[in-house]
């Protein structure tokens, strides 16, 4: 340790020279007994720069008018001297007054932290703090010498064992000083090789797969397994030990474990051993205590039986599933131990489940943390679990699950703690961490079809906090003006009724445009209700009006053209619709557990100008691989048709495919059939590159690997996945040379893909190549999106 010696010589020089003069003209009662006992008249401090006298009185055992003895005076300097702020202390008699002299301790005016990378400062500081070294604290050396020395073993603790701390105290005016840590971290040292002796039932290779620490290999530098620490050797060491519990070796034991450095200090070899035993199997299995349900209903939760091989996770789970029942029962603090006691016979034990409920608890109030923007009523309605009722476990679980499907958190934890006083209340709070629940956006552009064009679209899924679904968007140009607003509110009656509706607006001013194809003004609106059947299922109904006027361009599908031919270009529809939704994914938004299914069903009813219907379904499913590795699947349905004396599904209610949320790998709506009976309208002749005209079958389907992103595997709020999509849309009803359904017309891709919930609403990137596209096909390889739900 560095010191300002000049300056540091000065201070214990001039605190020496108080000391000598004190003990020349005050005589050191502390060393003596003459003079004492005497009564003290007054008492005077002196020495004191920087503390008041009023901290010297209240450590000091000694008042005016007592009687002081060389007990009380040894008595009053320990207790001075316990307090660290001070470096001496005298007490000496001047007639009758007692005079305490005093050498303060400095205090730390700063603190400077260089060096330290693997460990953040904030941690470090907590850390200097809690040890008693911060700034405002008065400064003693133990205390400094002591944190260094723990430091360098928490460095080593990580492997790094070239790690040295510098420390330098540079002296303040006003008896202050600076502190000056310096950290050299140096390398973490790097895993050689690790040894199991003892094991002749499993081999090294099966026993280390389950460890997070491994020798040097080519991954290595990018997983890190190779750099040893102290703690993932403890963990992979309790790994082991579970490997050899759950496979019936109870009186597995590991004998020693050494840590070998080489002398460069870079590299460790790791010698584990081990002891195995023999392997026991289940002679028997009973529930005991006070069993507060009755045995017949826990019987079926204990999943370890007899004659099976014994596994300590089985005792272990089971233990949790007659926690979690008894919790369902208001026992929320049951404790359940599974102890397993050898038979004798040297290779069966008898498991025994001792059950202690505890008091049944109540649920006193139920509060929320973290909701900065959205209303405490917004949470409180989800709530399946009610204050004054017992505590019930699901019913809790079920409540912040509930929380975590509204899609406004990324984060919900639940937490059960006692009521201080009350042995049968608890509180349950939920904590909550809040993401963007919408997304804003823009666009300016310009054409020579449309001139300047401008754009903007707002949609809030949780509006103002108060947990309602609002958006609206509108797009302008020379020749086009479109408009839409929407309104979702999930709770519209206190039994969970909800209510939607939405309005839209869309013109084209024709004189100002020469249309390729065809285009249409649409203007309506609609109202949706919303039942909940279940916890997982809501039936919707709704109903609107729409009116289409469809004009047409330069180039026009014969299809298309004799379709308004036959009906007329003006089609006024009155739609009702009903969806049956089932969902029990994990989250509202990028969820990785459940499933969901949506059947709908919409038609344009008598009244209407053109009768159909449109039929479609779409579901997805999740399948955990691992902790962090899942599978999606995805399905989409969807077929129409007219009724009545119209026949065939309307052109401007087509399906289209391709793009994101479609097949990827294709651009957006250019899958389907293409006619090729297009015709010019004012001089017949053909156009060489069709548009998709849309058709009354959309078939789609996706498989999906979704994996930790690199550099953030822990956040909920990125998602990176490999996909593979397949699917077209077909026209079956009309035998005019369009496609009809057929396998080999499928349309396939494959690519990587991310998906990003940003501020501004969420975000996703694809890369993709299109594996079957045929002649006249409309690849994409990059695709992106913004505000498109996952």
């Amino acid at each position: 340790m560095n010191f300002a010696a000049n300056t540091s010589l000065r201070r214990l020089l001039g605190a020496t020279l108080v000391i000598v003069c004190f003990c020349i003209f005050f005589p050191a009662q502390a060393q003596t007994e003459a003079g004492l006992p005497f009564k003290v008249r007054d008492i005077r401090v002196e020495g004191l720069q920087r503390l008041p006298v009023e901290r010297v009185y209240a450590a000091l055992p000694i008042q005016a008018g007592d009687t002081i003895d060389q007990a009380a005076v040894r008595e009053a300097v320990k207790r001075l001297f316990a307090t660290g702020n001070y470096e001496n202390v005298q007490l000496g008699r001047d007639g009758n007054d007692l005079v305490v002299v005093v050498a303060e301790r400095p205090s730390v005016a700063r603190i400077e932290l260089e060096g330290n990378k693997s460990i953040e400062e904030e941690d470090l500081r907590k850390g200097l703090t809690q040890a008693g070294l911060a700034e405002g604290e008065v400064f003693q050396r133990s205390t400094l010498e002591a944190i260094s020395g723990e430091l360098e073993r928490q460095y080593i603790a990580q492997g790094r064992y070239g790690a040295d701390i510098e420390t330098e105290v540079t002296p303040l005016p006003r008896n202050r000083v600076a502190l000056k840590i310096t950290i050299y971290e140096g390398k973490a040292a790097r895993i050689s090789d690790i040894n199991i002796v003892g094991n002749t039932l499993f081999s090294d290779e099966e026993l280390l797969d389950g460890f997070e620490l491994s020798p040097s290999h080519f991954w290595s530098f990018i997983k890190g397994d190779d750099k040893y620490s102290r703690q993932r050797l403890a963990g992979d060491l309790e790994r082991l030990r579970s490997y050899y519990l759950d496979r019936g070796y109870i009186n597995f034991s590991i004998e020693s474990t050494q840590v070998s450095v080489t002398p460069d200090r870079e590299r460790v070899l790791i010698t584990v051993n081990v002891a195995e035993g023999e392997q026991f199997r289940v002679n028997d299995v009973q529930l005991s205590g006070d069993l507060v349900v009755d045995e017949k209903e826990l019987k079926p939760l204990v999943v370890i039986q007899k004659g099976q091989v014994f596994s300590q996770q089985l005792v272990t789970y089971t233990s949790d599933l007659i926690k979690r029942r008894l919790g369902n029962e208001g026992y929320t603090f049951a404790e359940v131990r599974g102890v397993e006691q050898e038979t004798g016979d040297g290779d069966t034990v008898d498991v025994t489940f001792y059950v202690d409920p505890g008091r049944r608890v109540y649920v006193n109030r139920i509060g929320f943390s973290g909701n900065i923007k959205t209303e405490d009523e917004v949470l409180r309605r989800e709530l399946r679990q009610f204050e004054d009722a017992p505590a019930n476990t699901s019913l809790i679980d079920l409540s912040r699950e509930r929380l975590q499907r509204l899609g406004y958190f990324s984060t919900v934890e639940a937490d059960t703690d006692r009521v201080p006083g009350a042995d049968d209340l608890v509180d349950v709070n939920y904590d909550v961490q809040e993401q963007p629940s919408g997304s804003i956006g823009a666009n300016v552009g310009y054409s020579d079809a449309s001139g300047v064009i401008f754009g903007a679209n707002i949609s809030q899924n949780n509006f103002r906090g108060n947990g309602n679904r609002v958006s609206f968007s509108l797009s302008r140009s020379d020749i086009r003006d479109s408009y839409s607003f929407s309104h979702y509110n999930p709770y519209y009656t206190l039994d969970g009724v909800s209510r939607g509706f939405s309005l839209f607006y869309s013109k084209i001013d024709f004189d100002e445009t020469r249309l390729s194809s065809y285009a249409a003004d649409r203007a309506g609106g609609n109202v949706t209700f919303g039942y909940p059947i279940s916890e997982y299922t809501r039936l919707n109904f709704g109903g609107g009006v729409e009116q289409t006027k469809v004009q047409r361009g330069d180039y026009i599908a014969v299809a298309i053209d004799d379709f308004l031919e036959r009906e007329g270009e003006k089609f006024n529809e009155f739609k009702l619709s009903a969806s049956l939704r089932t969902s029990t994914l994990n989250r509202g938004i990028l969820p990785d557990r459940g499933w969901a299914s949506t059947f709908r069903l919409e038609a344009a009813v008598p009244g209407s100008d053109y009768l159909f219907y449109k039929a479609s379904w779409e579901g997805e499913k999740y399948f955990p691989i691992t902790n962090n590795w899942t599978v999606r699947t995805r399905g989409n349905v969807g077929y129409g048709d007219g009724y009545g004396d119209d026949q065939g599904l309307p052109f401007f209610e087509a399906y289209y495919g391709g793009g994101i949320g479609s097949v990827r790998g294709y651009e957006s709506r250019s899958l389907g059939p293409r006619s090729p009976a297009l015709y010019y309208v004012n001089e017949g002749v053909s156009d060489p590159d069709p548009d998709p005209i849309g058709g009354n079958l959309l078939t789609e389907a996706s498989l999906e690997l979704i994996f930790p992103t690199p550099f953030a595997a822990e956040s909920r709020s990125v998602r990176t996945f490999l996909f593979v999509d397949a699917g077209n849309v077909f026209e079956t009803k009309f035998d005019n040379g369009l496609d009809e359904f057929d396998t080999h017309e499928l349309r396939a891709s494959a690519g990587i893909g991310l998906s990003w919930l940003t501020a501004i609403g969420p975000l996703s990137f694809n890369l993709a190549t299109p594996l079957n596209d045929q002649s006249g096909d409309d690849t994409e390889v990059f695709q992106f999106s913004l505000g498109q739900t996952f």
